[in-house]
């Protein structure tokens, strides 16, 4: 097998001044989406799909977060 050397991606950028990170979780069947919401006109943006805990920590690692807030 032939293993790749990876190196480790840069963060991606979002506009840290207008957009805040966000997890949206239903109380209805669990469902968890990572994104963006506008902070002036409370628009979310969908990023992905959270179905678990590497979902999460993807999520995070991408854009160079340690901490999400979730909304219910």
């Amino acid at each position: 097998m032939f293993h790749r050397n990876r190196k480790r991606q840069p963060a991606k950028e979002y506009d840290r001044e207008n957009l805040r990170p966000l997890i949206r979780c239903s109380i209805c069947n669990g469902e968890q989406v990572a994104g963006f919401e506008d902070k002036r006109t409370g628009q979310f943006q969908e990023i992905m799909l959270i179905r678990n805990s590497a979902d999460l920590a993807l999520f995070c690692q991408t854009y160079g977060l340690t901490d999400v807030p979730k909304k219910y």
